[in-house]
């Protein structure tokens, strides 16, 4: 689903929508009130959000969970596996195929062990026989079945709260007010364009995506992606000097098929450019396309 236009604006749209709104935010609240949550013996740390779509929850997960591997300690990713047909398993990058697993669950994997289990109480008893000390849940913060340690809610610093309206009339799963009282601390990403810090009651932190530098013979790109936010990845390329003769969206979480990736490649061969697109995007793409591909890698960094 790619984010609405008028999410970011108060129109007609979403004053029509506001009774579906108040549905939508009174049943999340009382599934939070009324659930009692499960106590695991490991320590949980939630990467979260209150918006719907990418605000950099993966990076910052995956910059945890390596700062925690460094200090010696045994780290377990959490994971729904949206989009991906297996449940309750741990991930097994040589035998799960990305259909089977989802892609963000993919990417984590290939820096920690990951559990995918929408059941987040029965994820954190596999991770516990595991042997697991951390858990670090990516997403999951409105899902009120495992008692969170630590709950780290995560903004586009250009983007903030959109309109302050709650799904469907604006991005938000809850209010900013419900949210900042379960979390421990904020972290917004990129330049704060809107001035969500100033509404911030908590301890809040300045993040940073840091990309990769692609070594390429001439600067003409074609850049794709499937992820809530391509815009983002198009400024971070062209920041970085590309010259983008052309760009694809597609459906965040999109499964590639032979067709497109063949038409992606066919129009980068006539026009002398190089097909560069997201890390969540090439853990799906099938591996005979890599050498065609190139992939800008990033991570994640906060004061």
């Amino acid at each position: 689903m790619r984010t609405p236009s008028f999410w970011k604006t108060n129109n007609l749209t979403t004053t029509l929508l506001a009774p579906f709104s108040q549905i939508y935010g009174y049943i999340t609240q009382y599934r939070i009130k009324n659930t009692t949550p499960y106590q695991s013996s490991t320590y949980v740390i939630c990467v979260g959000n209150i918006t719907a779509g990418g605000v950099g929850k993966t990076p910052i997960s995956i910059a945890l969970a390596k700062k925690y591997k460094q200090e010696g300690k045994k780290v377990f990713f959490l994971t729904r596996g949206y989009k991906g047909k297996l449940k309750n398993i741990l991930v097994d990058l040589n035998k799960h195929t990305p259909a089977q697993t989802g892609d963000e669950a993919r990417l984590l994997a290939q820096t920690a062990p990951t559990i995918i289990s929408p059941n987040r109480k029965d994820g954190a008893k596999l991770a516990e026989k595991l042997g697991a000390e951390i858990i670090i849940m990516d997403d999951g913060f409105q899902n009120p079945s495992l008692k969170k340690d630590e709950s780290i809610l995560v903004f586009d610093g250009s983007y903030g709260i959109g309109n302050g309206k709650i799904i469907p009339s604006g991005p938000l799963r809850e209010t900013l007010e419900t949210g900042l009282k379960r979390a421990t601390s904020v972290i917004i990403m990129g330049e704060d364009k809107t001035n969500l810090k100033s509404q911030i009651t908590i301890p809040c932190y300045q993040g940073t995506i840091i990309p990769d530098v692609l070594e390429l013979d001439n600067k003409n790109v074609l850049a794709f992606a499937g992820i809530g936010h391509p815009q983002k990845f198009y400024e971070t390329l062209q920041k970085l000097g590309y010259n983008l003769i052309k760009t694809k969206d597609f459906e965040d979480h999109h499964t590639y098929t032979t067709d497109e990736l063949n038409d992606l490649k066919k129009y980068a061969e006539e026009n002398n450019a190089y097909l560069i697109t997201t890390e969540k995007d090439y853990v799906k793409i099938p591996k005979e396309y890599h050498k065609d591909i190139y992939c800008l890698k990033i991570k994640a960094t906060w004061k």
